[in-house]
């Protein structure tokens, strides 16, 4: 989506070029004809007509390289790979970002646009390269056919994309930053490579899922453009004045109109009249303003009365101001929350009306609107709307966007240098919500904090126990500088609130390894969620599980990292942030975002990430592999005693029963007070009876195998999208995943790439394959042909080492760190691996029931799970808890 504005755009190498000042009465500002330069040693602003020095400076270990790094100069400019990006964040992260992990080329990484009100600031830091290269990654993409393609042959080193704004008359504010960050300081690091590829000449941009959205009435609702239908469309970029753009397609755009009447006319009439000191301040005003005492309203005019002949109610504007005319009134005499709100529906009607008049000229139906005008204020949207909507007769539609105010610092970076834009697809843009993220409307003032300590120090200063917490970056009080430095309006007093109606911005990662699962039947059509919590009463519900399991989540993170009072602080900061999140989007949902029950517990997940527990159920889950290993083999051998007909049943029932083994759950938990992990499993298989709430065991079984004599062909592949680790894993998902081996199909074991719960990972999955393996031939010979294990077993059953006819056995990441999964985004191991899948299984609540229980696909599906809440259980298929779900479905 093309962005531009109509303040100064410029892009930024190792210093600042082009920096223009536009604000008269900064001390800082030159002759606009002057170029000025950041000095990069002292960053002292200096009048200069050219600068082409490259004294690169060693910076923060994520920012730049050190002085003896060799770099990489392209022979013709340098790119910058967003392809599969990604928004996330970390323990370090501390202001708006997006991840690139394929980024590999030396780039320009700061770009500014200097308006006449806001300085907009988008940078770029490198991400550490945390890939590891072990056999089982290197068999899987050896068998898979997964590699790098003719796109680049030079390494991958990935990094983010940050947002901040700053206050144009705060110059100097804005260097101190860019010093902090030492973003003036040389490039990204990097090994020498070959960049003699060609780029691609047919880049493909597309918008950050979440992104649009239509706001009427106070009612927000997002909206997914499909690419091929998102060109032509109007840009309206309400800045200090107006620039409307037509787009006809990816880089292909003109500036066809625009109106000098914008938000520096709103800033600058509302300073005169009002006194107000900043824009968000003049925005509070209008929140509580009544426009009805300054504006003449065609009631006015008629007597109260609509005029009905043309259209118009009595509560339509006739005249903006238009009863100061007739009122003896001075200046002194109105409120300034009224000339605020008049003031603003003026402005905002006037652009409303002159975009209609634009689309109409060319025919367009579509109009984004973006700016820091706007800034999410919720008044502001549906008055420009009201005026779409009303000049169109409802023919033409205005939308808004999540990044509204970087549209001209993200173009300048991007356009700079002439990137070389390749293959950005919106499911490699993933977004993240740390601490410290800014939101539209806030502001940043002072210096970044330096590192997690300093996070939890501002934190349990300013962020009391017992303190009500409504939005997720707290605010300081006046005068004084934390996370993100927001300050309170003074309206509000010390309360820790932002305007509800403003949108959040997180941290765009840009995750190249992220792919559309091509399985889908309809990836169009897609949603992950089942739940809707759309719905109030679904989200107070959900919202209140996760508080009363927050205090049991918090015990177990700090035991996993020793129970230190390091740990018990990091634990503490942690609860207060998550609360915070919960708290901001129960006051408004759509802050970060359409909200799903799996952004939530995704949202968590990150949130424990943040304050560096990185797997909080790590001793437990060993505790369970153990016990689970020890009785497999006595498992395996009962199963072999079985014809095929009683073991398929008894496979089955196997994976339902060991999916009680679930710390998400609170009556699970509740379990484990009641006996140890093999008591409970045996329980759960002498419970498991038939019929299942949703059984279509029967149809399984035919296919799997055959009737009236008829076998079936064998399944070529299945994906197996793995749950639990203990008994859920061990005694379920592996000996259904040695069946299928058994009988001819290749398996691939499907886990999370980061922990989530007591979720198993792809990185633990080896380890428990090999022990299971001392056991069976079966298992061994398939993980030995899957690259599992390191070097053949030599205890097993009976020592053989022939493996070249085995199927194999392989273990892939799905690319997500959460018990839900969104197969909009999925590793490119997994897409590699989808290629041949002739059937897919999804096991437990959150990739089968959470998330995934509506989606169809092109190949056979099974979905297994045990429903282990109560009010999930009656929404979804009108049961209990505890009730089993078995839902076949053939290929779509």
């Amino acid at each position: 989506m093309a962005g531009l504005t109509e303040d100064l755009v410029l892009g930024v190498d190792d210093k600042i070029e082009g920096f223009q000042n536009k604000n008269n009465n900064n001390s800082n500002s030159n002759n606009n004809n002057q170029k000025e330069v950041i000095d990069k040693e002292g960053l002292g602003v200096r009048g200069e007509e050219n600068s082409n020095t490259n004294n690169n400076q060693g910076g923060e270990r994520d920012m730049a390289p050190p002085a003896s790094s060799s770099i990489h100069r392209s022979g013709s400019r340098p790119q910058l790979d967003l392809s599969k990006a990604a928004i996330q964040g970390n323990s370090e992260e501390r202001d708006p970002t997006i991840l690139l992990p394929n980024q590999s080329d030396d780039i320009s990484h700061l770009a500014l646009d200097i308006g006449g009100s806001l300085i907009k600031l988008v940078y770029f830091s490198r991400h550490e390269d945390q890939s590891s290269d072990d056999k089982r990654k290197r068999t899987v993409k050896e068998r898979l056919g997964i590699s790098n393609g003719n796109r680049r042959s030079y390494p991958i080193l990935g990094g983010r994309l940050h947002f901040v704004k700053f206050e144009t008359s705060k110059l100097n504010e804005c260097l101190e930053f860019i010093s902090s960050k030492q973003l003036h300081r040389g490039r990204i690091d990097s090994h020498h490579w070959n960049s003699e590829a060609p780029a691609n000449e047919n880049a493909v941009i597309k918008a950050i899922r979440h992104e649009a959205f239509t706001h009427i009435e106070g009612h927000k609702e997002f909206v997914q453009i499909d690419h091929n239908d998102l060109f032509p469309y109007l840009l309206v970029n309400i800045g200090s004045g107006v620039s409307m753009i037509k787009v006809d397609g990816d880089g292909k755009f003109q500036r066809v109109s625009g109106t000098n009447v914008g938000g520096g006319t709103y800033w600058g009439l509302g300073r005169l009249l009002t006194k107000c000191n900043s824009f968000d301040e003049l925005l509070e005003l209008s929140q509580r303003g009544d426009n009805r005492t300054i504006d003449m309203l065609v009631g006015d005019i008629y007597g109260g009365m609509d005029y009905s002949k043309i259209g118009l109610s009595a509560s339509t504007i006739a005249s903006s101001f238009g009863k100061a005319i007739s009122d003896k009134k001075e200046l002194k005499d109105y409120r300034p929350e009224d000339i605020s709100l008049s003031l603003l529906r003026m402005i905002s009607y006037n652009i409303g009306q002159i975009s209609y008049l634009n689309a109409l000229r060319f025919g367009l139906k579509r109009i984004f609107f973006g700016g820091f005008f706007i800034r999410g204020h919720a008044y502001t949207m549906d008055t420009i709307s009201f005026a779409i909507h009303f000049w169109s007769q409802g023919e033409a539609q205005a939308m808004f966007l999540r990044h509204e105010g970087f549209l001209g610092a993200l173009g300048a970076f991007m356009s700079y240098e002439k990137h070389g834009l390749d293959d950005l697809m919106v499911h490699q843009l993933v977004e993240r919500f740390p601490m410290g993220a800014p939101y539209t409307g806030g502001k940043i003032h002072g210096p970044p904090l330096g590192d997690l300590n300093e996070k939890i120090s501002w934190m349990e200063k300013f962020v009391l126990k017992g303190t009500e917490i409504t939005a997720p970056v707290p605010m300081a009080p006046p005068g004084t500088t934390g996370l993100g430095g927001f300050e309170v309006p003074s309206s509000k007093g010390g309360t820790l609130r932002s305007d509800a109606s403003a949108l959040n911005v997180g941290v765009l990662h840009l995750v190249p390894t992220l792919e559309v699962f091509p399985l889908l039947a309809n990836q169009k059509m897609y949603e992950p969620n089942t739940i809707d919590l759309a719905d109030h009463s679904e989200l107070e519900y959900w919202f209140t599980v996760l508080s009363e399991h927050l205090p049991d989540l918090v015990d177990k993170a700090v035991a996993s990292e020793g129970g230190t009072d390091d740990a018990k602080r990091r634990g503490d900061a942690f609860a207060r942030a998550f609360s915070a999140h919960l708290a901001r989007l129960m006051e408004e949902p759509a802050a970060y975002g359409k909200l799903g029950l799996a952004n939530l517990l995704e949202l968590r997940e990150e949130c424990l990430r943040e304050f560096q527990f990185l797997d909080a159920y790590r001793s437990i889950k060993l505790r369970e592999n153990e016990a689970s290993l020890a009785v497999l083999p006595d498992l395996l051998l009962e199963l072999d005693r079985m014809d095929e007909e009683a073991r398929l049943l008894t496979l089955i029932e196997g994976v339902l029963a060991a999916n009680i083994f679930d710390w998400g759950s609170r009556a699970c938990v509740d379990l484990y007070h009641k006996g140890t992990i093999i008591e409970i499993y045996r329980m759960s298989r002498n419970k498991m009876q038939r019929p299942w709430r949703v059984d279509d065991f029967d149809l399984f079984k035919e296919r799997m195998l055959g009737s009236k004599g008829k076998k079936p062909r064998p399944h070529k592949r299945a994906l197996l999208f793995v749950d639990n680790s203990g008994a859920d894993i061990v005694l379920g998902m592996l000996p259904l995943a040695r069946e299928l081996l058994r009988r001819g199909t290749e398996v691939v074991l499907v886990a999370n790439s980061l922990p989530a719960l007591n979720d198993v990972t792809a990185m633990e999955l080896p380890d428990i394959v090999a022990e299971a393996a001392k056991h069976c031939d079966i298992l061994r010979r398939a993980a030995e042909a899957g690259g599992l294990l390191v070097d053949a077993m030599t205890n097993t059953l009976d020592g053989s080492k022939e493996n070249s006819s085995s199927v194999p056995l392989m273990v892939v990441e799905n690319g997500c760190g959460s018990p839900c999964i969104d197969l909009r985004q999925v590793s490119s191991e997994l897409a590699a691996a989808a290629k041949d899948a002739d059937l897919i299984i999804l096991e437990g609540m959150g990739r089968a029931l959470h998330t995934n229980f509506n989606a169809r696909f092109k190949c056979e599906a099974l979905k297994l799970a045990m429903v282990k809440n109560q009010r999930l259980a009656e929404k979804l298929i009108k049961g209990k808890i505890y009730d089993c779900v078995c839902r076949y479905e053939p290929a779509s």
